[in-house]
């Protein structure tokens, strides 16, 4: 298995999907790394040469990928939620940040249903 940026990458896949595995890096961000270090796109990972991976590291490292990408974000995340915008009090709120509706299909950013206390319902 090649390692790029702390990220195993799989052999049985070709080289553009397999370094879409590493963060940051998307299909068409890996066929232009592909293009640049001039290596085949449709080649298996298991089959490239140290010179190949290599040259895939070099340009990789110029782009901004996993942990300093993951930390950019984080900081600026921080910094919308510090400077109290739109943005970042839906953030500290664990609301859907980007206009999602939220009476249905926002589980994922509000969490379990939360229990309301002494609400009865109303019946016959």
């Amino acid at each position: 298995m090649a390692r790029i940026k702390n990220v195993e990458l799989p052999n049985n896949k070709k080289t553009y999907i397999g370094l879409t595995h590493i963060y940051g890096i998307g299909q068409a961000t890996a066929k232009d790394i592909c293009a640049k270090s001039k290596v085949d796109e449709n080649k298996k990972i298991g089959e490239l040469s140290n010179e190949e991976i290599a040259s895939l590291r070099v340009e990789i490292d110029k782009h901004l990928v996993e942990g300093e990408l993951r930390r950019e974000v984080q900081t600026n995340i921080k910094n919308k939620m510090e400077i109290n915008s739109y943005q970042g009090v839906r953030h500290k709120k664990g609301l859907p940040v980007r206009g999602q509706r939220t009476s249905r299909n926002a589980k994922t950013r509000k969490g379990k249903g939360k229990v309301v206390a002494n609400k009865k319902k109303v019946g016959k």
